[in-house]
C-alpha cells in the first residue's frame, strides 16, 4: 500500500510541469493583444510578428535582461529590475504579464517604481510566455 501510494505522488511531482507550463500556439494566437505596442522581428530582419515599437521587439526576450533593449527607453525602475539581475525566463514573464507595475514593484522593493506597460495580460500569460519562450535567437 505504501509503494503505491509514493508511486502516485512520485507520478504527480512528475507530471507537475507539464501542467504548469503554457501552450506556445495558444500564446502565438494571443499576440494580437501584444501587437499595438510590440513586434517580434528577428535579428536577420525577419518579421515574425508584425506590430507597434511603442514596446521592445520581443525576439529574444527570454534569455535577456530585463530593460535591455538597446535605443528603448525603458522606465528607471526596469532599468534598475535589469541592473539587479533579473532575466527574462517563462516562469517569471507569466508572473509579470498580468501585472507588470506590481511585479517590478516586488522584485525591486520600490514602491515608486511603474512599468510603462500599462496593458495586463489576465488570461493566457502562461501562454504567451511559452510562446515567447519559443522564439528564439
Amino acid at each position: 500500500m505504501k509503494t503505491t501510494i509514493l508511486t502516485l505522488v512520485a507520478a504527480v511531482a512528475v507530471a507537475f510541469p507539464a501542467f504548469a507550463s503554457g501552450d506556445a500556439a495558444k500564446g502565438e494566437s494571443d499576440f494580437k493583444k501584444c501587437k499595438a505596442c510590440h513586434m517580434i522581428v528577428a535579428d536577420d530582419g525577419t518579421e515574425i510578428q508584425k506590430g507597434g515599437k511603442t514596446g521592445p521587439n520581443l525576439y529574444g526576450v527570454v534569455g535577456r535582461a530585463a530593460g535591455s533593449v538597446a535605443d528603448f527607453k525603458y522606465s528607471d525602475v526596469m532599468k534598475e529590475a535589469g541592473e539587479k539581475g533579473l532575466v527574462w525566463d517563462e516562469e517569471n514573464l507569466a508572473e509579470y504579464l498580468p501585472d507588470p507595475s506590481g511585479f517590478l514593484e516586488e522584485f525591486s522593493g520600490d514602491a515608486a517604481g511603474k512599468s510603462k506597460m500599462t496593458f495586463k495580460l489576465t488570461k493566457g500569460a502562461e501562454d504567451m510566455a511559452a510562446y515567447l519562450a519559443s522564439i528564439t535567437q
